[in-house]
């Protein structure tokens, strides 16, 4: 009875079989010597996700098509030396604040704060030296049956010409029904702003297919979107979608009408680079914000997140100046961003969710890709 015992509890102590697994690593180095270390998150059906230390960004996401053939659907360089040299956000964590601000400035208790201006008149993606271009920490790797890798940074008061410290974390976490989730939390000791996503480029057809991604078929269950100016700042607006090219309450296919110049908001963006309403604020528990469906490839993915806005970005300003790991340009529309969010410019705009964060709070933008490998692809 007793060795009947100890191999019940040996039974029960053992790994599963199925369990998903993380892999610690190197990605090579930063020019003063750091490593940037790698995690390689990996389930028993054929998905993998290789998560890098700079930048807390998704350097690859392997997943097989309806043959069971697999590629790599998210952009990304094969060497440090290409994150460096061509910083476009790919992948990445972006932050303290996603998306833009209207002239860099905003106001708080009183105290006006002036961040980088990365993007013409603006502040994008947390300014110059944003989250996307720092070295994260890796303080969690954890096995199955859900694999993760937590990193974190602390961002030091005036960082960007934010107030307040902020600690950051960033969950990967990988499990065995093809689910990628990326949570972010954030904690503060001064009033602050704070608005965190990933800005991974995905493209179903695999990183380097001649097609690009605006064959993908789309679903954002939004009635309204937030227009803008020229600079891409919010007017304030909510604009319904119903009969505008932005109304994906319906599948659509992204290039019917991605270069349509005669909305003025398409010629504003070069294509799509705008906010879907989802919700008036930040909730306990997520809901569906998009799917994305590869007619091609059978691949696809539902979007869920906590979050109360959704941008949609189809890769406008990628510009043919730079390649990926497969050794292909990349083009505009060679890949689409799907970006979970507080609104662009919220801080400064009446009606917007609230981008606020005090001490003692936590922060947290919670968002599940439901990757699926054979997932028949929604009719035109």
């Amino acid at each position: 009875m007793i060795a009947l015992g100890v191999i019940a509890a040996m039974a029960i102590a053992a790994p599963a079989a199925d369990a998903a697994t993380a892999k610690r690593g190197s990605f090579g180095k930063l020019p003063d010597g750091r490593t940037v270390e790698s995690v390689l998150l990996t389930n028993n059906r054929g998905v993998s996700a290789n998560i890098i230390a700079y930048g807390a960004s998704i350097q690859s996401l392997v997943l097989p098509d309806r043959a069971g053939k697999k590629a790599d659907i998210a952009l990304g360089h094969d060497s440090m030396e290409g994150y460096l040299k061509f910083p476009n956000f790919i992948g990445a964590t972006v932050g303290r604040f996603a998306n833009r601000i209207d002239g860099g400035r905003f106001t708080l208790n009183g105290h006006q704060y002036q961040t980088p201006l990365n993007d013409s008149t603006n502040s994008l993606h947390g300014g110059s030296m944003g989250f996307d271009k720092v070295l994260w920490e890796v303080v969690s790797v954890k096995n199955g049956p859900t694999a993760s890798v937590t990193l974190r940074y602390v961002s030091p008061d005036g960082d960007q010409g934010y107030p307040g410290t902020l600690t950051v974390d960033a969950t990967y976490s990988l499990d065995e029904a093809n689910n990628l989730t990326i949570e972010y939390t954030a904690t503060t000791d001064k009033e602050t702003i704070v608005n965190i996503s990933n800005h991974a480029y995905w493209n179903l057809s695999g990183e380097g297919a001649a097609n690009g991604a605006m064959g993908h078929v789309v679903t954002i269950p939004a009635k309204t979107y937030t227009p803008v100016n020229e600079t891409l700042i919010p007017t304030g607006e909510f604009r319904p979608v119903a009969g505008t090219v932005f109304d994906f309450t319906r599948p659509r296919v992204i290039n019917d009408r991605v270069r349509d110049a005669r909305d003025k908001q398409i010629v504003y963006g070069r294509g799509y680079d705008h906010n879907w309403v989802i919700g008036s604020k930040v909730t306990a528990t997520q809901h569906l914000m998009a799917r994305v469906q590869d007619p091609a490839s059978g691949r696809s993915y539902e979007l869920w997140s906590n979050q109360p806005g959704l941008q949609f970005y189809s890769g406008n300003f990628l510009n043919g100046t730079f390649s990926g790991k497969a050794k292909k340009i990349y083009r505009g529309g060679d890949a689409i961003v799907m970006e979970p969010q507080i609104f662009p410019d919220a801080i400064n705009q009446k009606g917007f969710p609230e981008a606020r964060l005090q001490p003692g709070q936590t922060y947290r933008n919670v968002m599940t890709y439901k990757f699926s490998s054979g997932a028949t692809a929604a009719k035109r």
